[in-house]
């Protein structure tokens, strides 16, 4: 295995686990990370050569009048009357849609390259793979060489600070089947999943500039993906985003009047009430919080004291696989269309775990806040006036009628 400066592979990923870093033909990062025993060994190699034609990244571009004018870098804007940073990217505009009514690429740039297939775009250079991770070539945030990340002033009004978005954006891809749910994926695989996560978070959080790293995966037309492949991604902010600023005033104002760390507490509180918690096994606890906001939502956290996702031990890795894998088969047998075969479910899975430098990272806790707009077999919670327009969210069930549909669908260990 390649050496890296800050992800340490334990046992597990030392003798089943092989990533192979490479550059991709306009110089984004790429990795494989293969849990092919033959490829595990070095019996067999990836391919490393992208053959695509792709200009540098940072290139010069044309634009709409065909002049050459520079790379059009995301940039961001605060918002006086909140203080959030909004990135603003505009090249996403032309990234491919593959997925829903709205598709406008044929292809899947996330699936292996196929021999003699027409479409030869794809971000992946071998006819295989186990899981990568890459760049996204479409990037929210990315940091220019050379360019200044200095604030500066929209129409020169101090009202209106704007920098460069110099974040990082990267894409993980679970598995080589484009038609394949994450849900289907074997324990083994999600545990490969679970160690690019581990992996990335180690290595980004060296990087100079990035504040929070988040892990998440998008599953689902209703969710808006643009890529039917089972695949997530890993935002890495050049700021702490809003939830999580929400979340550090009320875990470090717990800490100042309590000296307990809050979402271990709460985590503790739902064990005891053990009317929401829906799994559990030696590692995690899996329990639909007392204020859930969604129509189907669980929070999955660990029982030891851990802050961020490259802190957990083999152990916990593989614990976190078993229950990953059981939430997603749960959350597809969640709602009934009368059948009695469930559906697939459209998800977020969005990992909340400790800020990079801010010091009241100290006080928080990993944990994962699974859910879903879904709110009925044949309905979607829609964030209309009210959730939208004050952010005060209405919720159509409560969070113990969520965790008995849970509890229905098996038994709550699975230890």
């Amino acid at each position: 295995m390649a050496e890296f400066t800050q992800y340490v592979p334990g046992d597990y990923a030392k003798e089943h686990i092989r990533i192979t870093p490479t550059k991709l033909a306009d110089g984004r990062d790429f990795f494989y990370l293969d849990d092919d025993p033959e490829y595990v060994s070095g019996a067999k190699t990836r391919e490393l050569n992208d053959p695509r034609p792709l200009a540098y990244r940072f290139s010069n571009q044309l634009n709409a009048a065909g002049e050459e004018v520079p790379y059009a870098a995301p940039e961001m804007r605060r918002d006086p009357l909140t203080g959030d940073w909004i990135p603003m990217a505009t090249a996403r505009m032309n990234r491919p849609i593959t997925a829903g009514p709205g598709a406008t690429a044929k292809g899947n740039p996330l699936a292996a390259r196929k021999p003699g297939d027409p479409y030869q775009d794809g971000e992946v250079p071998d006819t295989d793979y186990n899981v990568v991770v890459f760049e996204n070539r479409f990037p929210s945030m990315v940091r220019v060489p050379g360019r200044s990340e200095d604030v500066t002033y929209v129409d020169g009004n101090p009202l209106w600070e704007k920098k460069m978005a110099a974040g990082r954006c990267e894409v993980i891809c679970f598995d080589p089947n484009e038609h394949g749910l994450p849900a289907d994926l074997p324990v083994s695989r999600l545990r490969t999943v679970v160690e690019a996560w581990a992996f990335r978070t180690a290595e980004i959080s060296a990087m100079d500039g990035i504040e929070q790293i988040f892990p998440f995966e998008n599953h689902g037309q209703e969710i808006g993906v643009s890529l039917a492949h089972p695949h997530g991604q890993v935002y890495c902010y050049p700021f702490i985003a809003p939830k999580m600023e929400a979340e550090l005033k009320h875990t470090e104002a717990y800490f100042e009047k309590t000296g307990g760390n809050l979402l271990k507490d709460l985590m503790n509180a739902e064990l005891d009430a053990k009317e929401r918690v829906v799994m559990r096994n030696h590692s995690w606890v899996a329990y639909v919080p007392a204020a859930a906001r969604w129509p189907l939502e669980v929070h999955v956290a660990p029982v030891r004291d851990v802050l961020t996702l490259d802190e957990l031990n083999d152990q916990e890795r593989w614990d976190l696989a078993q229950m990953y894998s059981t939430l997603l088969k749960r959350g597809n047998a969640f709602f009934d269309k009368g059948d009695g075969k469930g559906m697939d479910l459209p998800y977020i899975a969005a990992w909340h775990q400790a800020p990079v430098h801010d010091p009241r990272r100290a006080h928080y806790r990993l944990n994962l806040q699974f859910f879903s707009f879904r709110r009925a077999a044949n309905k979607i919670k829609y964030l209309a006036g009210s959730e939208s327009g004050m952010a005060a969210w209405i919720s159509d069930t409560t969070p113990e009628l969520i965790a008995k549909r849970f509890h229905e669908l098996g038994p709550i260990d699975i230890a």
